[in-house]
């Protein structure tokens, strides 16, 4: 049903989320489930002859450095999420998720005050490795203190970050936005709009290519098409078009 209304609402690749929390009991991590297993038939990208595409995520939520050893050590089932997400409870714990860990996310929780402010240095390093930012905009939605806590340390996140985030919704139909919806929710944040569509565009694949990164070389390449200026498309022009143009 959730990737039914994905499909609905214009989104052209889901993950799988697999979260898990140290708190609740002892927990392992174990091989993700191939999605063609779940899923025998998916839906075809409305507009496209594509169908959507379905990815591995491993979430962790940390709330002692020690729970930080799992990510550095070479599990081979970690090696097998396409994307790795830590979700860090202490300011200790954020720095070094944005230094040493080698993840393509870092969780924010924006739904209650947070017990630390975020600093620029750990921020930038962040960026410089490739780690984005992700806040969750479903509590924004359904609730009014919620929202209140969500706009005020997005808002706090952004002048740090230079709008290097994505955005996550809960596992609910019901709450779940379209890209230019969410896109109109980063404006609330701070972000320009240039930087609220590349938050559930660019970014989300910037983060797909740096989880490609622990499967290859350390490195991926991707090409992109070039889009012509206008003073490229005139000079293309030959010189007796463009005066019959002109006349």
């Amino acid at each position: 049903n959730i990737l039914t209304v994905c499909f609905s609402v214009g989104y052209s690749a889901v993950a799988l989320n697999h979260v898990i929390d140290f708190k609740e009991k002892k927990q392992e991590i174990i091989k993700p489930v191939s999605p063609s297993e779940l899923f025998p038939s998916l839906p075809i990208v409305q507009g496209t002859t594509k169908r959507i595409k379905v990815l591995t995520r491993l979430t962790l939520v940390v709330s002692d450095p020690s729970h930080c050893n799992l990510l550095r050590s070479t599990s081979a089932n970690i090696r097998l999420y396409d994307i790795i997400a830590v979700f860090p409870k202490t300011e200790k714990l954020f720095h070094i998720a944005c230094t040493t860990l080698d993840v393509d996310l870092v969780c924010i929780n924006v739904t209650e005050k947070l017990p630390f402010y975020f600093r620029r240095p750990p921020v930038n390093m962040a960026i410089d490795r490739g780690i984005y930012f992700e806040l969750l905009y479903t509590p924004a939605i359904k609730d009014s203190t919620m929202r209140r806590y969500t706009i005020s340390n997005a808002v706090s996140l952004m002048q740090i970050c230079k709008g290097k985030v994505s955005s996550q919704s809960e596992n609910k139909p019901l709450e779940l936005r379209g890209p230019y919806d969410v896109a109109n929710l980063g404006l609330l944040f701070g972000l320009s709009e240039g930087e609220a569509k590349a938050a559930v565009s660019t970014n989300c694949r910037a983060t797909m290519l740096h989880g490609e990164t622990r499967k290859s070389a350390c490195g991926v390449v991707y090409t992109v098409k070039k889009p012509r200026k206008v003073e490229e498309e005139e000079t293309a022009v030959p010189a007796c078009k463009k005066a019959k143009t002109q006349a």
